[in-house]
């Protein structure tokens, strides 16, 4: 199973999805990164989550991330938790945030606007949704990436963990290996390692790679391109992603733009990968005469 950072209050200005607009026979989105890109290369210590999550969730449908901050704004006030117990117990019981079980891989359960409407989610979305309202209430969650199922800590205790996808539940670490093992089989050794807290570019990653994957299992082109692109877009995105980002491109069309992915990546890359990337642009752009 695919399953699958922090600052204050600050307002942010609005950001729209853009419009997608048809290239050689197809749908290509056209995705806003400016303040995407913007947003992913602030230091770890104050990238917005909050925002970074709206702004993923605005390449699908309108959203205005103002509005939806201020949303946030306002649960935080109304829960007002002093801990973190209180805190999961206000969000995933009293309230009924939990994991969407019946359609786990809708998309909408990957926007942040959507999780708060619905209440759904699935283990990243709904521990986003618990960090971005913690920091508010000066309650400090860290991320844990699990493979298979992300989970929740507090910042100053290693050994409690909190399951967002199954009603804030409390879990030891043993707890968390009947988690790891119940979606990556009993076979599959279990590292330490995966209680490791994670920043917020890793979470915004592991965000997109759900949606890539939920969009390609559903056969949806052009959802796949656009998250493939803001996966591309990360600070850190590796050969992998941006040259399946490039592909993809040509894949739909937009050779132009295929090309000068492409040629991005060679000049960022050395020996025979940068020659295989610039022998890719050429080939490309010999297709567009």
């Amino acid at each position: 199973m695919v399953e699958e950072g922090v600052g204050g209050r600050e307002r942010h200005g609005a950001r729209l999805a853009t419009p997608a607009v048809p290239v050689a026979g197809s749908v290509v989105p056209v995705v806003d990164t400016e303040r995407f890109r913007e947003v992913m290369a602030m230091p770890e210590s104050a990238l917005p989550l909050d925002e970074a999550a709206l702004l993923i969730a605005a390449q699908a449908t309108p959203v205005d991330v103002a509005h939806e901050l201020a949303r946030l704004d306002q649960l935080a006030d109304d829960i007002g938790a002093r801990t973190v117990d209180e805190l999961r117990r206000s969000l995933f019981v009293d309230r009924g945030f939990r994991g969407d079980r019946l359609r786990y891989h809708d998309p909408e359960n990957s926007y942040l606007n959507r999780v708060l409407d619905r209440r759904l989610g699935i283990p990243v979305s709904l521990s986003v949704l618990a960090m971005v309202i913690g920091r508010r209430l000066d309650i400090a969650l860290v991320g844990v990436g699990m493979p298979g199922h992300f989970l929740l800590r507090a910042a100053d205790d290693p050994d409690v963990f909190v399951d967002a996808f199954a009603g804030g539940v409390l879990l030891d670490e043993a707890g968390c290996r009947a988690r790891f093992h119940a979606v990556q089989g009993e076979g599959i050794r279990f590292d330490p390692r995966f209680l490791d807290p994670v920043g917020p570019r890793a979470i915004v990653a592991r965000m997109l790679a759900n949606l890539i994957a939920g969009f390609d299992a559903a056969g949806d082109r052009p959802g796949v391109l656009w998250a493939a692109e803001l996966r591309a877009a990360l600070p850190d995105a590796s050969v992998e992603d941006r040259t399946r980002f490039a592909r993809l491109l040509a894949a739909h069309g937009d050779l132009q733009r295929a090309a000068g992915a492409f040629d991005a990546l060679a000049a960022d890359s050395d020996g025979e990968l940068a020659a295989a990337c610039a022998a890719a642009a050429t080939r490309l752009r010999a297709r567009l005469n």
